[in-house]
């Protein structure tokens, strides 16, 4: 037979109900807590060193990773300092705003501007990894954290690993796995669009000059190749990540005959006057090298430049439009 209670008789048993619960923990008996994480605000996540445990939502956040500022930026994440001398005018909410320190550059950093600011987080890493040590060291109320993709790691999943640990930390979870979501439909996109058989190359420019940037652990471009399945159009052995490229000549990369050529332009993110002497953009290098001019993909027109800001930003923000560009330009060949 079921009981029904009336609305009196259901006060009442509420009324009782927390008064014994009240009772209970004036009697010392073990209440339901929240998980210490949770009561203390913070998150354990694991960087490039560790384990470490970190506010969240933290209140004065240092961002020192140049990967890491476009998922700031579109989280609406205020700072209290940063480089803002190798920012470019990517991010002008925060190079213009004179309330965020200048950190500098990481040739010569003003590391008391982030003691200064007494942060509760220290994004550092990428161009400032040599600093850490001394970063920490100076600034033992913050948590210093280092989330770049690291060396001989998948880049793809590295960027997908920072940007869930940004997540993590600034409560944005959701908006993390949306990210990763969207560079994943980007490269699916862009590897439907190759056709398999045509050879790529990948280079990059600066002060006049062309290098060449290798397969798989080349900067910027590299990792493009294994997660498109590109067929290199020149595999030197030996080759580095260095951020100028591989001293490869231009006539050895016009005798490789390549049907694409994608190429970084490392001086376009700078102002004119802040751009080492001789530069020129890519594509007017490219398609204007006399050593270059019977190769198919100047003939053909086959050549795809980054955004001018890529070498600036490299974050999955700029891979996933990479990637887009890359479905474009292939799919309209």
């Amino acid at each position: 037979m079921a009981i029904r209670l009336t609305r009196a008789a259901g006060i009442t048993a509420l009324a009782l109900g927390a008064a014994l619960a009240l009772t209970s923990c004036a009697s010392g008996a073990p209440a339901e807590e929240a998980p210490a994480e949770e009561q203390a605000g913070t998150v354990t996540i694991t960087d490039n060193h560790g384990e470490i445990e970190v506010p969240v939502n933290p209140e004065k956040v240092v961002a020192l990773d140049n990967t890491v500022f476009d998922t700031l930026s579109e989280w609406d994440i205020e700072l209290v300092a940063a480089p803002k001398d190798v920012m470019g005018s990517v991010w002008p909410e925060y190079t213009d705003d004179d309330a965020i320190a200048n950190v500098g550059s990481h040739r010569e950093p003003d590391l008391e501007a982030i003691v200064a600011a007494q942060p509760d987080l220290i994004i550092g890493g990428y161009r400032f990894s040599d600093a850490y040590d001394q970063i920490k060291e100076q600034n033992p109320q913050a948590a210093v954290i280092e989330i770049a993709p690291r060396e001989g790691e998948d880049e793809v999943s590295e960027l997908k690993r920072q940007t869930e640990i940004l997540g993590q930390i600034f409560d944005r979870e959701e908006d993390a796995e949306a990210l990763s979501t969207e560079l994943d439909e980007a490269i699916a996109g862009a590897k439907e669009a190759y056709n398999g058989t045509d050879t790529v190359m990948a280079v990059n420019t600066s002060a006049g000059q062309i290098g060449y940037i290798a397969p798989e652990v080349g900067r910027a471009l590299g990792p493009v190749f294994p997660a498109l399945g590109w067929k290199p159009a020149l595999e030197v052995e030996g080759a580095t990540d260095d951020h100028q490229g591989d001293d490869i000549s231009v006539e050895a990369i016009a005798d490789s005959n390549p049907d694409w050529i994608v190429a970084l332009d490392r001086d376009a993110a700078f102002a004119p006057e802040d751009r080492e002497a001789g530069s020129a953009p890519a594509d007017e290098l490219i398609a204007g090298s006399e050593a270059l001019q019977n190769v198919t993909a100047v003939q053909q027109d086959q050549i795809v430049i980054l955004d001018p800001n890529f070498y600036l930003t490299e974050g999955i923000h700029a891979y996933t439009d990479l990637f887009t560009q890359l479905q474009e330009a292939f799919s309209a060949a």
